[in-house]
């Protein structure tokens, strides 16, 4: 099992170079530092609300059940993050490049990239068609946060399945 999880790192990082270090581009240190913050915190919990609050009838419900998917997806990643404390890329990995004010907790799974999928997906599941948009966008706020130096590809993958299955019981519990 040690050497599968050794081929698995080995590999993990040589794609968290390939983003990291060999795609850099004053473009994309642009469009990444911006575009990141959408899944913060502030972005997510205002979007959500006020979407819920100035909505109406399908599309206010669809609003809470992201809203919810949004407040019921940090509970694991809380729980993880203190049960598998991962350091996060720019603490471990020389000549990472990092964004301003890095993090300092711990980097698994991405709270940013379960934020951003938990408050996307219950949207698309309403309406498919916004799928062309809100997916590709929330792959690329994942991505930012592996090109910013803050998680491994792992980090945001699994956040991305966290807040995907929580905005897929959420549509299910209050649809």
């Amino acid at each position: 099992m040690s050497r599968v999880i050794h081929w698995l790192q080995h590999y993990e990082t040589k794609l968290f170079r390939l983003v990291n270090n060999k795609s850099r581009h004053p473009a994309l240190d642009y469009l990444f530092n911006r575009l990141t913050h959408l899944g913060g915190a502030s972005a997510t919990i205002i979007a959500t609300l006020a979407i819920a609050l100035f909505a109406s009838g399908d599309w206010r419900i669809t609003a809470w059940q992201s809203a919810a998917a949004l407040a019921a997806s940090h509970l694991p990643v809380a729980v993880i993050k203190k049960k598998y404390p991962r350091l996060r890329p720019y603490m471990v990995l020389e000549n990472t490049n990092i964004c301003r004010n890095p993090l300092k907790d711990h980097s698994f799974p991405s709270g940013h990239s379960t934020a951003i999928f938990s408050v996307t997906v219950p949207f698309v599941l309403f309406a498919p068609a916004l799928g062309f948009i809100l997916i590709p966008a929330a792959c690329l706020v994942a991505l930012s946060r592996v090109y910013l130096g803050l998680h491994y590809p792992s980090d945001c993958a699994a956040g991305a399945a966290i807040g995907s299955l929580t905005a897929l019981l959420a549509a299910i519990l209050i649809g």
